[in-house]
């Protein structure tokens, strides 16, 4: 028998690596995890019929895929969600407030706000500001168990999917958390299709749910209510309720409330002012949902759908179109950075006095419909124009500014913004005339030519003036000529001949330089004999402002609008105050105001005593253009002063005989007299304390001018501290 062979003994490392081959390896994985439900099913449903085991996996695999697709769906758009801040909700763009002087909304002549700037016509109130039949309304059509489901409301969510598999459309079911969601980031987009749609509607929902978990129930309602568009640009229940019923959310009545959120759903369709029985159908709807959500009983609901709906009259509406509000909005942009201004929300206290301000609009409006009522006048009228094109009727524009700060008291640019948006007193660049003539002879003064001085007043000899053309021979108005005239006369009887010669001693060139130490362009003045007639154009506002300086003894004060920025937590953003700027020296600026002053008791201006009866003391210019195209007069009192003008926008010849005298005189008298009943306007002496100017004995007296002397002192425009 051979001998049993013995094993040949392995060595430890081989047995260590045959003892790692026949270790059965892990069943457990990321797959078999993943899969393991898969299994389940497969082995629960084992040992049934074949009939019946497949179609049982294949439902409980189709649902455990849908449960995981919609878990990884769920976490895809709540990380979106998530993207979203919700300081968003409650923070909400809302219209810069614009405040008078005095502290109070700024309106225009009809009453109206003039509108807002920047952000949205929006005012926000708090919750506790809103009564409760409004909540209970809004609450009853919009989502009746807003108080007892959360961001989602799963009866109503059925029937949209019902909606949008049977019609193709996705609408309704929305609650007011995840309406709050879409308007808070405007989540909606105009004509989206179906599968944008349900995008859409997802992430509204992931976003609600974060809202409802921030944000209390009523929260909820005071953000959703300070967001709801009433058409037009009416945000939020306090503008709505402003707007359509003149008072404050606060005050609604329980059929009021009903209206305004039976218009929600489409404003200007069932807007009360053009659709008021449209608007009744929609508050009685409402009524009744209210009703049956039990907020209401019948009774109550009966009373309601009997009582007027006592809209608001025209006047009261916000309006957008101001041409005060077109001064403020350019000041703004030069004071704040775009991104500031984006949002909105700012109050802005202005310089615009209501009192003066309605007076400018209603006379200009008045006195330019008596001028269309002339048999001679030649135009459109403004009753004619059918808004078609651009208006051809006759406008007028003023600017009134307080001498002591350059603050502007009032500002109109035409006779209606929203039929021109054209700002006249601000955007017009028109020939001034006579206007510049007491410039002229401010420069003269400063090279010690004297008011009791002799000047010859007959037609200008070709090649006198230095620079004229050979052609260039202006005439006096009146078509008189006078050998020798005093120089105080020729400005107070604006005679065209002797000023010139005035101004010609001064010279071109300072009498530029003056013009723009005055605030005038120099370099829109062409340098010209014929400039010494105010043949170049300006502003009313540059006017004014180069005005106020004979009431100030040589100063003027920079013109703004604006005094203060303020957010909506009364924190001072920005604040202004007066800028002056030495313009000229204090005597001859004092010597042509007592000219001026003149001109409005004996001169061409005299009618604002002898026919308009303006007492206060005063002084002015009259300014008239060939044909006449442009009728002017600038003038001032101890506190004010003021520029309008009267002209056709295409420049034609405004009416025959017309003139600035009794076309803007009449204007500027109607702004004076009225604000000088104002117990705030303090109207006295102009220049108290003043030299007068006197005239030296008989033989001290000049015939002639003497020539012009060069002058190097002449001040520059420099900020007075």
């Amino acid at each position: 028998m051979a001998p049993r062979k013995t094993p040949k003994k392995k060595s430890p490392k081989t047995a260590r690596k045959s003892a790692k081959k026949k270790t059965p390896k892990s069943s457990f994985s990321a797959g078999h995890f993943f899969f393991s439900p898969f299994y389940l099913i497969a082995s629960l449903t084992q040992n049934l019929p074949k009939g019946l085991k497949w179609p049982l996996r294949t439902l409980f695999s189709g649902g455990l895929l849908a449960i995981f697709a919609g878990l990884i769906l769920s976490l895809v758009y709540f990380t979106i969600a998530c993207t979203y801040e919700l300081k968003e909700v409650s923070t909400m763009p809302a219209r810069t407030e614009i405040l008078d002087r005095d502290g109070n909304i700024l309106k225009n002549s009809k009453g109206q706000e003039i509108g807002y700037l920047h952000g949205k016509n929006r005012q926000i109130i708090t919750y506790d500001e809103i009564p409760e039949h409004f909540v209970n309304a809004l609450i009853a059509q919009e989502d009746k168990r807003f108080r007892s489901h959360g961001a989602v409301d799963f009866r109503s969510m059925g029937r949209v999917v019902f909606r949008a598999l049977t019609r193709g459309k996705l609408e309704g079911g929305g609650t007011i958390s995840m309406q709050l969601a879409r308007n808070s980031y405007v989540l909606k987009k105009p004509n989206e299709n179906i599968l944008q749609g349900v995008h859409r509607k997802i992430l509204e929902t992931f976003i609600a749910i974060r809202i409802e978990s921030k944000f209390e129930k009523n929260e909820i309602l005071e953000h959703y209510m300070n967001r709801i568009f009433w058409g037009g640009s009416i945000r939020g229940v306090e503008v709505a309720s402003r707007t359509y019923f003149d008072k404050p959310a606060s005050e609604l009545s329980l059929p009021q409330s009903a209206l305004l959120v039976g218009i929600i759903r489409a404003p200007n369709r069932f807007s009360p002012f053009r659709h008021p029985k449209r608007a009744a159908q929609q508050r009685d709807w409402v009524l009744e949902k209210m009703v049956e959500n039990q907020a209401i009983s019948a009774e109550e609901a009966e009373r309601a759908e009997n009582a007027p709906l006592d809209i608001s009259t025209k006047r009261n509406r916000i309006t957008a179109g101001s041409y005060a509000l077109d001064a403020i909005r350019r000041d703004l942009d030069r004071i704040l950075e775009e991104e500031n201004l984006r949002d909105g929300g700012l109050i802005i206290e202005t310089t615009l006095d209501p009192n003066i301000q309605e007076i400018a609009e209603r006379s200009i409006e008045r006195r330019l419909s008596q001028l269309e009522q002339r048999s001679a006048y030649p135009h459109q009228k403004r009753a004619q124009w059918n808004r078609q094109g651009d208006p051809n009727y006759v406008q007028g524009a003023a600017v009134v500014i307080d001498n002591q700060s350059g603050a502007v008291l009032a500002i109109v640019g035409g006779r209606d913004a929203s039929e021109s948006q054209f700002n006249r007193a601000l955007q017009s660049r028109r020939q001034i005339g006579s206007l510049f003539k007491p410039f002229m002879f401010l420069a003269a003064f400063d090279q010690d030519i004297k008011p009791y001085d002799f000047v010859s007043d007959l037609r200008l000899d070709p090649g006198e003036i230095t620079g004229d053309d050979p052609n260039w021979n202006p005439a006096n108005s009146d078509g008189k000529y006078y050998p020798k005239i005093r120089v105080s006369q020729a400005l107070i009887e604006s005679r065209n001949t002797s000023a010139i010669r005035v101004a010609s001693v001064a010279g071109l060139d300072s009498v530029i330089e003056v013009a723009r130490l005055a605030g005038f362009d120099s370099k829109k003045i062409p340098r010209v004999p014929s400039s010494y007639l105010g043949s170049w154009g300006a502003s009313p506002e540059t006017v004014a402002s180069a005005y106020s300086i004979f009431p100030n003894g040589g100063s003027r004060y920079r013109p703004y609008y604006i005094q203060r920025i303020k957010d909506r937590s009364g924190k001072t953003l920005w604040e202004n105050g007066p800028i002056a700027y030495q313009a000229t020296s204090p005597a001859p600026a004092w010597e042509v105001s007592a000219l001026l002053e003149e001109v409005n008791r004996s001169g061409t201006a005299r009618a604002v005593r002898s026919s308009y009866g303006f007492r206060a003391p005063s002084g002015g210019k009259t300014g008239t253009t060939n044909g006449p195209n442009d009728a002017w007069y600038a003038g001032y009192t101890s506190a004010m002063t003021c520029a309008v003008w009267v002209g056709m926008d295409g420049g034609e010849t405004i009416v025959k005989r017309g003139s600035g005298a009794s076309l803007a005189l009449p204007i500027w008298v109607d702004i004076m007299k009225g604000a000088d009943r104002l117990p705030d306007i303090k109207n006295g002496p102009i220049s108290p304390g003043r030299a007068q100017i006197v005239e030296p004995a008989p033989a001290a007296k000049r015939e002639d001018i003497p020539q012009a002397q060069p002058v190097d002192d002449i001040p520059q425009a420099v900020p007075v501290n």
